[in-house]
């Protein structure tokens, strides 16, 4: 009876021997190494790691992404900062109290700048 558990077990035994020697790079490029105990064992940690990779990588993308329409929105920030200077020192030079005389002389009215300071009603 015990020569036939033996019986039964050695070829188990002799199995797990041959798979654990016959890692050949036949075995590696035939996909054989996948069907082994350890890969069928460690096949869910496979599956997280390969799952955590590609959010790595969409991360990473996304991240880039961002960072460019980040750059971009700068860029147009500054180039609107410097427009609106332009047009603010533009609208100072233009009601400056000389621009307006020179202006209104040249439309031909009959204005002038008052001599006496204005009169407070109370």
């Amino acid at each position: 009876m015990e020569e036939r558990e033996e019986a039964a077990n050695k070829p188990k035994e002799e199995r797990k021997k041959k798979t654990k020697g016959r890692t050949s790079l036949k075995s590696i490029l035939g996909g054989d190494i996948l069907a082994t105990d350890f890969f069928r064992r460690q096949a869910k940690l496979m599956v997280l790691l390969m799952v955590l990779i590609i959010f790595y990588i969409h991360n990473r993308y996304a991240s880039q992404q961002q960072q460019i329409e980040i750059d971009k929105l700068k860029k147009e920030l500054t180039d609107i900062k410097y427009d609106a200077l332009t047009r603010s020192s533009e609208l100072m030079e233009m009601s400056r109290q000389s621009r307006i005389e020179e202006y209104i002389s040249s439309k031909g009215i009959d204005l002038q700048t008052p001599t006496s300071p204005p009169y407070l009603i109370k």
